[in-house]
């Protein structure tokens, strides 16, 4: 039986990566509370010693030797003892050996209940370090069920060997984008945080993060540094702005996004849903930067404001709608982007003022 006991820890080491030290210190910590439930009046002298080498496990009663016994559940007279013991002395300890057949129903529930947390509270501890080393990270998951009172959706994802259930939550979802279950989705990883319930992940398919680390999967530039991403501006499943530059003046940072005929820019519209995108150049000078930001919209001149923080932009009469946006949605992302005010004027309002 013993045998057996320390193979069943070997395999709990082996299948769910919990280590075996672990495992043993919560069982050592189980057999001595349901010990010391059986035997409570020598509580303090109960033992129990795990010998994971010589495979066996030993639970027993020290007493200590006495002249007189006052207490026989946690003493020995000399004459006992020397039946066990023929030097033994007043003063020492002889251990009383328990078998655990002994134990009794509720000490035996009560050690059961021990291992059982025991596991399940190192399961959810590496579940938490491993997918806490994955915030801010992008990962697939499989969609395993839909509440539809709340709109929240299940999300089956992993890690490495671990897998766990994260909520995709109502304001985290793209609107209008249409899952089901069993469907393929990539999602961001905002933040890991324990709970009484296991590690909980919060995941988002809104997030910024995610179209910037779908670009650093799509484009080798951006994840080699060739080409940096200095600020996204984004209304998840409308439109998204991204910000670009080339550290290398031989590189063209928004051809390197597009990707040879639009591929790689493509494949991450497809996967954000038909989202679109607009990459616009980054620059120093906020005029440039404007100017950029405002794209597909022409703009015929960027006059930044006293503040710092604001400026007037001002645009062919023809391109006024399209500089706007639809209810207003490219000067918000421009906006967004840059993180300067912009007051836009068409050209015929600009010459009468």
């Amino acid at each position: 039986m013993n045998a057996e006991f320390f193979l069943a820890i070997q395999d709990i080491e082996r299948e769910k990566g919990i280590p075996q030290t672990y495992m043993l210190e919560k069982i050592e910590q189980a057999l001595l509370a349901a010990l010391k439930k059986d035997y409570p009046a020598a509580a303090d002298c109960a033992r129990v010693v795990l010998n994971p080498v010589e495979k066996t496990v030993e639970m027993f009663i020290q007493k200590m030797v006495v002249e007189e016994v006052e207490d026989p559940e946690t003493q020995y007279s000399v004459e006992e003892a020397r039946k066990i013991s023929k030097n033994a002395q007043p003063g020492d300890f002889i251990n009383e050996q328990v078998e655990t057949q002994k134990f009794g129903r509720i000490a035996a529930q009560a050690a059961k209940q021990v291992i059982i947390q025991g596991i399940r509270e190192a399961e959810r501890n590496i579940i938490y370090d491993e997918f806490t080393s994955k915030e801010h990270e992008i990962l697939t998951g499989v969609v395993t069920r839909i509440e539809p009172r709340t709109g929240g959706v299940s999300i089956q994802i992993g890690s490495n060997a671990e897998t766990t259930e994260a909520m995709l939550l109502p304001e985290e979802r793209v609107q209008h984008e249409a899952l089901r279950e069993g469907d393929r989705i990539k999602v961001y990883v905002i933040e890991v945080r324990k709970s009484t319930r296991g590690p909980q992940i919060l995941i988002s398919r809104t997030h910024p993060g995610l179209v910037k680390r779908l670009f650093e999967l799509e484009v080798p530039e951006i994840h080699d540094g060739t080409v940096e991403i200095h600020s996204i501006a984004r209304e998840a499943g409308n439109r998204t702005k991204i910000a670009v530059s080339s550290n290398d003046p031989e590189v063209e940072p928004i051809g390197a996004c597009v990707g040879p005929k639009g591929g790689r820019v493509n494949a991450i519209v497809n996967e954000l849903g038909g989202e679109k995108i607009d990459i616009v150049k980054y620059s120093e000078d906020p005029t440039e930067y404007v100017a950029s930001a405002l794209a597909p919209s022409d703009v015929i001149s960027v006059t930044m404001m006293e503040d710092g923080k604001s400026c007037r932009v001002v645009v062919p009469d023809s391109q006024l709608s399209l500089a706007i946006g639809r209810e207003g949605q490219n000067v918000r992302l421009a906006a967004r982007l840059t993180g300067f005010k912009i007051d836009i004027k068409p050209e015929s309002a600009a010459e009468t003022e």
